[in-house]
């Protein structure tokens, strides 16, 4: 009989038990991340956020000291979810913002998909709080950055020792659409935006050309 504890880790994500949590996406702290591209990084939570916007997740944005000190979300982010409510707070760990573990609770979701800025502490700091209260938690890392590689690598270890769940923003979005026969799958993979996207659909396109 599988464990509590190893069920978390086998137990599929899917669009009725996720929500999805995205931290400090601020212009000001993108200023300062060197472990991954900007662009990638704007391309990556965009898309996170549209996918998970067309499966119908709940999503919870906040900010640090959004009138002080980081500045608010990046405008690509606002725009892909133009009606989101951002909870603006002074605390470092999201989670100790009592609005925030409501809000989460309210949606009645265990899965909690969290990406952020920076990776050491807007990530992993409501994630392994979010693991300590119950919840089933994945890091989106490459939808979330860090100011050097030693921070990244050390927010990562931190985590994985915590339980959370490290994986990608592609990944889990694949994983809750479940079936390429869905009538949402179109969508999801446009709003994946992959690399290999374009080649695919000259693929498609071409096979399902009569041959001539």
């Amino acid at each position: 009989m599988m464990t509590a504890a190893r069920n978390r880790y086998f137990e599929r994500l899917t669009r009725k038990n996720a929500a999805l949590l995205l931290v400090d996406h601020q212009i000001g702290l993108f200023t300062g991340i060197r472990d991954i591209d900007v662009a990638q990084l704007k391309h990556n939570v965009v898309a996170l956020a549209k996918a998970a916007t067309t499966l119908g997740l709940p999503i919870i944005v906040t900010t640090t000291a959004s009138g002080s000190m980081w500045g608010p979300t990046i405008p690509e982010l606002k725009a892909a979810l133009p009606t989101a409510r951002i909870i603006d707070r002074s605390k470092v760990n999201a989670w100790d913002e009592p609005r925030i573990p409501e809000v989460i609770a309210a949606t009645g979701r265990k899965k909690l998909i969290v990406a952020g800025v920076s990776t050491e502490v807007s990530v992993a700091f409501p994630a392994i709080s979010a693991t300590a209260a119950g919840y089933d938690v994945y890091a989106a890392i490459d939808a979330s950055a860090t100011f050097s590689e030693t921070k990244r690598t050390t927010g990562i270890l931190r985590m994985v020792q915590a339980g959370v769940i490290v994986t990608d923003y592609a990944s889990i979005a694949v994983e809750m659409l479940n079936d390429n026969a869905d009538p949402k799958a179109a969508q999801l993979y446009a709003a994946l935006d992959l690399p290999y996207a374009a080649l695919v659909g000259q693929l498609s396109a071409a096979l399902a050309r009569p041959a001539a």
